[in-house]
């Protein structure tokens, strides 16, 4: 199933997208509280979605798709954590990293080869042993198709294409081969990245706060797929789309941490709450960083992930 949380009339409701248009779940089943929004769903857990099943099969109600206002599926998720699951990315933001500092020193060869020869800027050991993340600003979620105003402390727009999974079930101390069954869907992550307050932030190792967390930083959608309905997260085509031009076209196959790792390992020794947001990192290639080209006033961003959709959104300077 394709859940949506969409506007109309003033109102927020729980909607499932279907070929022929929208269903309104909150209306079908007003008496129910577990159909008034997307985390009350998500907490419900299977009664209520075999109910929107059901209601599927039976209602002939439609409202087309472009007469509602979409908000984000999830507008307020319980949590975010942001993972490096692509080793490629890694590798070549790192790359990217060394070329930039180097372009801004009085002698850029000298720089590049002193930071190469460093060992600042290679993969952490680390990463090789566990899913590494950071916890996002849940208040910074954003829909599909608005205007992001961008931070004027920063220069360097970017984005990042990302995957990711929405936790369905508490859990703690969950095994990888259980984790699986606590994932409720999976939805598209854009996670806007101001590049030059990141390189000025980083080396007071507390991870990225100005770089990621501005209004409307992270955009989730368009949709959240069920679980039950995508059968291998792990081999879909992700693109990246910028005023048209294809900057990215990757597949999730090439994670080297996925969602299961990364459930089982956050979840040590502490406790993964119904509608919490895990970002699957950005894929290799997946943002301007990696080919040393940013955004500029006015572009479209336009992200797509197999089987789930296409997100879009204009970054403005005001």
């Amino acid at each position: 199933m394709k859940l949506i949380t969409f506007k109309q009339q003033g109102a927020e409701h729980l909607g499932a997208l279907t070929d022929t248009g929208i269903i309104n779940l909150s209306i079908a089943a007003a008496e129910d509280l577990a159909f008034s929004s997307m985390q009350n769903f998500i907490e419900a857990g299977q009664p209520a979605l075999d109910r929107a099943y059901a209601i599927l099969a039976s209602s002939s109600a439609r409202i087309p798709s472009d007469q509602v206002d979409w908000l984000a599926p999830l507008p307020l998720p319980a949590q975010i954590r942001d993972c490096l699951g692509f080793e490629e990315h890694l590798k070549n933001s790192f790359e990217s990293a060394i070329k930039l500092s180097a372009m801004a020193a009085n002698d850029p060869v000298e720089t590049e080869h002193d930071l190469r020869t460093s060992g600042r800027f290679a993969v952490p050991e680390v990463w090789y042993q566990q899913p590494l993340y950071y916890k996002a600003n849940r208040f910074s979620v954003a829909q599909s198709g608005k205007d992001i105003v961008w931070p004027p402390y920063s220069e360097l727009m970017d984005f990042e294409l990302e995957m990711a999974c929405i936790i369905g079930k508490k859990g703690k101390d969950i095994s990888k081969c259980n984790a699986p069954s606590h994932i409720f869907g999976y939805t598209i992550y854009n996670d806007f990245s101001a590049r030059d307050a990141q390189m000025l932030e980083s080396p007071g190792m507390l991870g990225p706060a100005k770089s990621k967390d501005f209004d409307d930083s992270i955009i989730l959608g368009p949709v959240i797929v069920t679980a039950d309905e995508l059968d291998d997260p792990y081999n879909l085509r992700m693109r990246a789309r910028v005023n048209g031009e294809t900057w990215c076209d990757s597949n999730s196959n090439t994670m080297h941490w996925n969602f299961a790792d990364m459930i089982a390992h956050i979840s040590k020794s502490e406790t993964l709450y119904p509608g919490e947001v895990i970002g699957s990192g950005t894929v290799g290639l997946g943002c301007g960083l990696e080919h040393l080209r940013f955004l500029n006033n006015g572009d479209i961003v336009e992200l797509e992930v197999e089987k789930i959709g296409v997100i879009s959104n204009k970054v403005i300077r005001k």
